[in-house]
């Protein structure tokens, strides 16, 4: 069964490939011939991987999936929610060109928001948009924590060097990427996806 990611990040691609091992062909965009940008102009997150899916099946008729996923952090109403890519660049002039300094960018942003705040509970929360045949399927993962005073860590990818999960001691950042999945909030929605794609692998070979 063959199944495109609609993703540019390499980071979200190792995660889910590390999850699906080799029970499916797992194609990029890349792979695909599409190299260009996907509008993320929907104001949640089911709407944003919903657009994000069907931009890509209309177009090259494949069955894919897309997620979107937003850190909100309870003390700022839930920002930077659907927002998170671009934290840093809302109501603000300067635009970046690189996704590294983004990254970095929406951060320093973050913190200095919350500096001074007593709570920094958060929560990351993915939403998956799966369309096989023009027919959608949603699936959905949280985790719950909280925001660190400084950044720890150099692995992942967003926000993870500044959020802990419940019950750990390490940012996500700081940990591997085995240990990461076993806990995350992208692979509680993909474990999700996974599961029900093996029962329609399932189907479709006569297995059931």
């Amino acid at each position: 069964m063959q199944l495109v990611f609609v993703t540019n990040n390499p980071g979200k691609l190792q995660e889910i490939k590390s999850l699906l091992g080799d029970i499916f062909q797992l194609k990029s965009l890349k792979d695909i011939g599409f190299d260009g940008e996907i509008p993320e102009t929907n104001p949640t997150l089911e709407e944003n991987a919903s657009a994000k899916a069907f931009y890509i099946y209309d177009r090259f008729l494949v069955d894919c999936f897309a997620d979107d996923t937003g850190l909100e952090v309870e003390v700022l109403n839930n920002q930077p929610g659907v927002f998170s890519a671009r934290f840093a660049e809302m109501d603000a002039p300067v635009r970046y060109t690189g996704k590294k300094e983004l990254t970095e960018a929406n951060i320093e942003k973050l913190l200095n928001q919350l500096d001074g705040k007593k709570s920094r509970k958060a929560r990351f929360r993915t939403v998956i948009s799966l369309v096989l045949g023009g027919k959608e399927l949603r699936f959905d993962g949280i985790v719950r924590g909280e925001i660190t005073h400084e950044k720890r860590g150099e692995g992942g990818f967003g926000y993870d060097p500044v959020f802990i999960a419940e019950g750990q001691n390490q940012t996500f950042a700081e940990m591997s990427l085995e240990e990461k999945n076993r806990i995350s909030h992208r692979a509680i929605a993909f474990r999700k996806l996974v599961e029900y794609l093996k029962g329609s692998r399932d189907i479709i070979n006569g297995d059931l």
